[in-house]
């Protein structure tokens, strides 16, 4: 299933979603420039858990926590990073309408954190680097399963040759993507941390740490039953 748009329309324009899609852009666009020294750079702010885990315990607090930042900004490929920043424009909008958009950059940012943190302890031995904003967008999406739980979501459904546009409830939606989610980190867990991949356990933690983080950071509105009535049409 590929998301096209969801029916629910923001109040505000969504600065903060658009600026990060722009970075992220940007910063492909200088990985790129980097041509040959580029392994060295994504070895160096890249996340590697059994290098974080080694900084912990040498107390070199910055040098561990700095990759869990700076990963979530790098990409591993152009397709890569268009289906991370389709995600994110799809689900960050509405999700930063009832945020805002300070404290929605603090909850981007500490969901892909938290999905880092969530691959580190499921892949502790793992020496490869992992990149990529789809721990801090899978946040998003945990949130916005909370919040527009009624939504629906417009979506290309590939059938053979052929292409369906079928409206799905976004708690069907996002309920099937974590579901594939588990089963596939307990699939490819007998694989072992020496084997490349997905990091599914960092999409993990990062959807349920922005289903948790959402009831803090968002904004507590008189008119939500209003805006169920107005956004939402029945199932």
């Amino acid at each position: 299933m590929i998301p096209l748009r969801d029916t629910v329309q923001a109040r505000s324009h969504p600065i903060v979603t658009v600026s990060l899609i722009v970075i992220n852009c940007i910063a492909y666009l200088l990985q790129l420039a980097l041509g040959n020294s580029l392994n060295e750079f994504i070895i160096n702010y890249g996340f590697i858990p059994s290098r974080f885990f080694h900084f912990m315990e040498k107390g070199k607090i910055f040098s561990g926590i700095l990759p869990l930042f700076s990963c979530i900004f790098l990409h591993g490929g152009w397709f890569h990073l268009i289906g991370n920043m389709w995600y994110l424009w799809i689900f960050g909008d509405n999700v930063e309408d009832r945020v805002g958009h300070f404290k929605f950059v603090i909850f981007y940012i500490l969901c892909g954190i938290l999905a880092g943190l969530a691959h580190a302890f499921t892949n502790a031995s793992s020496g490869i680097p992992t990149i990529g904003a789809s721990g801090a967008i899978a946040g998003v999406m945990g949130a916005y399963i909370i919040l527009y739980p009624r939504a629906r979501i417009w979506s290309l459904i590939p059938i053979f040759f052929f292409v369906r546009f079928i409206e799905i409830p976004a708690i069907i939606f996002l309920g099937l993507w974590i579901l594939l989610q588990f089963f596939m980190g307990i699939s490819s867990a007998h694989l072992g941390p020496s084997q490349g991949g997905v990091a599914w356990w960092a999409h993990i933690g990062g959807f349920i740490s922005g289903a948790v983080l959402i009831f803090i950071f968002k904004k507590r509105e008189q008119y939500l039953s209003k805006l169920y009535a107005d956004q939402y049409r029945p199932w």
